[in-house]
């Protein structure tokens, strides 16, 4: 109960309660996308907590306008960055060129990288191939964005383009304004020069891949698989060629491991001529990624395959009906949705082939359902799952069970995977968390082998310390067993977030809880008692000293010079004021450690009078939902309405 109706509470501040939309549906009732902003998000902050606590990219919600179907394989971006770089997205607003239109598989609003991904790019007159080179103005007045279809007019060549999607294919429709020479510029996007591309003329097919490099935990090792592309046209080629760099090679069909790598198709147009161009995509091989071109999208009709993915949008997206007589309002709601199902991503092609996670360049098949990756775990068990629980159970089931397929064929739980490997990117064990929700709420069912999966990450480390360092396992997971907290001795130096310790501390104490909750609902008693008194672990980080979560030393005592509103090591991405609230398994016996409903509520108001809530960031999410437990839900109410 407790779950639900904090659920219920966030879901009910969200949806803008009030009167009957006053005719904001009534053009359409049925078309829910023309309040998706697909920009929101692809610029600056401007609001106070982000510009205050926020940096480089921080400021940025680093999202793309993407034309997707929820949770696709691969999402098309118009590209304005041409690198896959981290914390670089492919589309900025501010940016005022366009170099090509991506497949993409950026993890949305996220600091991470782009991998595996290809460009398509059309230009006219001169031929013109590299993206430092190539790329055209545009005027953001000329651009049409939805989450169905994209469309922008190329001032610099006077050419329309146009795209559309499937869950795992591209299409596209080019319109040149004026008669003559025209291309078509393809690209694997390896930055390190490990990029394959071969022109099929008989077929009228280009082929290519683009290799995947882990990054965190095994950064720089290859990831066992390439994002391979099938590209084909419904037009005849006149010309063709590779090339690498400036170095243009007419005719010839094949380059690969060289850097800025790619491929031309040249044309002669007629004035309003239009070139479909359609883009297969896979994680598994060149072939894979030819079947599911032929099974998603057989013919070239771009209309259709529009349509498509507007009705699947729609579909989504009134699941939630919105009332209220603010549109902007409106807008934020249903952005905010589409942005919430661009991730974790199907894995698996049409006939359910997928690469086996941990990178070790095995195919196995998935033969029920759709196998998924790309999980930012840290970001989305606290509200993310849930809703999925509530609007899209069936999909959310999946997910789960992949996760589950993961810790078989890798022997641990992942910790955030990425790029179908072991990360430990950001902290905490939420997989756990993941499953019992789901589990919880009958979405799912587990078995006696799924249950040993999660105590074996609660419960033991690697024995080899190469696995560990490769990113499996919790973190520091011996000295929270041994201590009841990770003290500040422990560094953690076998992660992307080094040290961090408290917040750990508080987050493991979480996990536990939520395997307390399996248990109990398994009927293992015993366990049940053991994790429940684990999730109490919050308190050996709580300093009453300061009346907060402070940093602790390995013989118990408290870290000295102690600022709670400042950022510092043993914190995650925030401060210790932010972190102290990260007790959502036991609220009570918070208010309890802070002395009481009448300290924790003050503590509480000054909190949001210093500005230190955040928005931006993860950690101070649950916090303005706190007063409902400590009698004064009304300030709660106003502090929603404010955010």
């Amino acid at each position: 109960m407790r779950y639900k109706k904090i659920l219920a509470a966030i879901i009910l501040s969200i949806i803008f309660c009030g009167c009957k939309a006053s005719g904001l549906l009534s053009a359409d009732e049925n078309d829910f996308t023309k309040y998706v902003d697909t920009f929101i998000g692809t610029a600056k902050t401007t609001t106070i907590s982000g510009l205050r606590h926020g940096t480089g990219t921080e400021q940025n919600a680093q999202v793309q306008p993407a034309v997707t179907v929820p949770f696709a394989m691969t999402n098309w971006t118009p590209q304005t960055q041409s690198t896959e770089r981290k914390c670089i997205a492919s589309y900025y607003y501010m940016d005022s060129i366009i170099t090509g239109f991506r497949g993409s598989h950026w993890l949305s609003g996220s600091c991470s990288q782009d991998y595996g991904s290809m460009t398509v790019m059309p230009v006219f007159g001169k031929l013109v191939c590299t993206s430092s080179n190539r790329g055209s103005k545009f005027s953001h007045s000329n651009e049409i964005s939805t989450p169905y279809y994209y469309s922008v007019k190329l001032d610099e060549y006077n050419i329309n383009a146009e795209m559309t999607s499937t869950t795992r294919c591209g299409i596209f429709k080019f319109t040149f304004e004026n008669a003559g020479d025209a291309h078509i510029i393809l690209n694997p996007n390896s930055d390190k020069g490990e990029g394959f591309i071969k022109i099929l003329p008989d077929q009228n097919e280009v082929v290519g891949y683009n290799p995947v490099y882990r990054l965190y935990q095994g950064w720089g090792k290859s990831a066992g698989f390439s994002g391979y592309f099938v590209a084909r046209l419904e037009k005849k080629v006149d010309l063709y060629g590779v090339y690498s760099n400036d170095k243009l090679l007419a005719n010839e069909t094949t380059i690969k491991k060289e850097h800025g790598i790619g491929a031309f198709l040249s044309f002669n147009v007629k004035k309003g001529e239009q070139i479909i161009l359609k883009v297969g995509t896979s994680f598994v091989s060149i072939e894979q990624a030819r079947k599911n071109l032929d099974a998603e999208i057989p013919g070239y009709n771009f209309e259709s395959t529009k349509e498509k993915l507007k009705d699947t949008w729609n579909s989504l997206l009134s699941k939630i009906e919105v009332e209220g007589d603010n549109k902007n309002d409106i807008v934020k709601f249903y952005t905010a949705m589409y942005h919430s199902f661009q991730q974790p991503r199907i894995y698996n092609d049409v006939d359910g082939q997928y690469p086996r996670f941990d990178g070790n360049a095995q195919i196995d098949t998935i033969k029920d359902g759709n196998y998924y990756c790309d999980f930012s775990l840290w970001d989305t068990f606290r509200a993310l799952h849930p809703l999925y629980n509530i609007i899209a159970p069936k999909q959310n089931a999946e997910i789960v069970k992949s996760l589950l397929i993961k810790a078989k064929a890798g022997g641990w739980l992942p910790i955030f995977p990425l790029w179908n490997s072991y990360t430990s990117e950001m902290i905490g064990d939420h997989a756990i968390a993941v499953i019992a929700e789901a589990y919880i709420k009958g979405v799912i069912d587990l078995t006696e082998e799924d249950y040993k999966l999660l105590k074996h990450n609660a419960n033991e480390t690697p024995s080899s310390y190469e696995d560990y360092k490769d990113g499996k396992g919790r973190r520091a997971l011996t000295s929270y067993l041994k201590y009841g907290y990770i003290p500040v001795e422990d560094s953690v130096k076998e992660a992307f977030h080094d040290n961090e310790q408290v917040s750990r501390t508080l987050e493991y104490a979480y996990d536990d809880f939520a395997l307390s909750q399996i248990a109990k609902k398994m009927g293992k008693e015993d366990d049940y008692i053991y994790y429940l008194k684990r999730s109490k672990n919050y308190r050996n980080v709580f300093d009453t000293s300061v009346n907060n979560v402070n940093a602790r030393h390995m013989d118990g005592t408290f870290v000295k010079n102690f600022s709670r509103d400042k950022e510092c090591t043993y914190i995650t991405e925030g401060t210790p004021w932010q972190y102290n609230w990260f007790v959502p398994q036991d609220v009570k016996g918070l208010i309890n450690e802070m002395g009481g409903e009448v300290s924790f509520n003050k503590e509480l108001d000054d909190f949001f009078a210093a500005g230190q809530y955040w928005h931006g960031n993860e950690p101070s999410h649950q916090i303005a939902y706190l007063y409902n437990y400590s009698g004064q839900p009304w300030k709660t109410q106003k502090i929603i309405a404010d955010i």
